[in-house]
């Protein structure tokens, strides 16, 4: 499993990191615009990511805006967002207009901080990411 985890917050990116490593190659980004050119070079060059972990606050780009970019990219790719990568929503606030905003941009799952790595484990395992 390839993943990009984008957080600008040094210790759930590194929680993030250290939990899927385990799983395969794991590559961060530290804001929505270093997402968003990521994915774009992955896609380019033809490794693209199976699973993406995004913060939704985030400096710059916001995590809703960076996904809409990325379900974008993969949209013109011809890959409809049902068959593209797996997108997990991470946030230290849950509120009602979060999640509607962050479902609304195509994302797979919506997950609160602190992150919890049996709760991360068992919605990638309800997806079908790992066995």
């Amino acid at each position: 499993m390839k993943t990009l985890v984008v957080e600008d917050e040094l210790t759930s990116r590194l929680t993030l990191q250290t939990v899927l490593s385990s799983y395969g190659v794991c590559h961060s980004a530290v804001d929505g615009e270093e997402a968003v050119e990521a994915f774009r070079m992955a896609v380019d060059c033809g490794q693209l990511y199976d699973l993406i972990c995004m913060d939704i606050k985030m400096p710059g780009m916001s995590g809703v805006e960076a996904v809409r970019q990325i379900r974008g990219i993969e949209e013109r790719n011809g890959v409809l967002s049902s068959n593209g990568a797996k997108i997990v929503m991470v946030t230290a606030v849950e509120t009602p207009q979060g999640v509607v905003q962050s479902f609304n941009a195509l994302c797979d799952e919506y997950l609160v901080k602190p992150i919890d790595a049996g709760k991360l484990l068992e919605m990638l395992r309800l997806m079908g990411m790992i066995g």
